[in-house]
């Protein structure tokens, strides 16, 4: 298995444990959405919340050049945890949110 192919099957399984897990109490689903061609993942609840319709983005992670981008983390613990512990380096992943003079900080992959 090439190196985009690994990237793509680790994200692919982290995002879709992470929409395994329900929510107590509200009428929300976790949609995983995956575009392989372009190589964009994104983890979104849809639904209701009392009369409030509801659709978030929780995650969004995209491959670039190689690197895994979180490019949005809504998560409480923090995805780039989880890539890291299905097999992810740390060189391999930005964190796209963060800005671009603080990255090298934070222990992650500065592009």
């Amino acid at each position: 298995m090439d190196s985009l192919e690994r990237q793509q099957t680790i994200i692919q399984k982290v995002l879709t444990d992470y929409a395994a897990i329900p929510y107590a109490n509200l009428d929300l689903k976790t949609q995983t959405i995956f575009d392989l061609k372009n190589n964009h993942y994104l983890l979104v609840n849809v639904g209701w919340q009392g009369q409030q319709y509801v659709y978030t983005c929780i995650v969004h992670v995209d491959i670039i050049n190689d690197k895994v981008w979180i490019q949005l983390d809504n998560t409480e613990a923090g995805i780039a945890l989880d890539l890291e512990e299905a097999g992810i380096l740390p060189e391999q992943i930005v964190l796209g949110f963060r800005e671009p003079e603080l990255r090298q900080y934070t222990g992650y992959a500065v592009p």
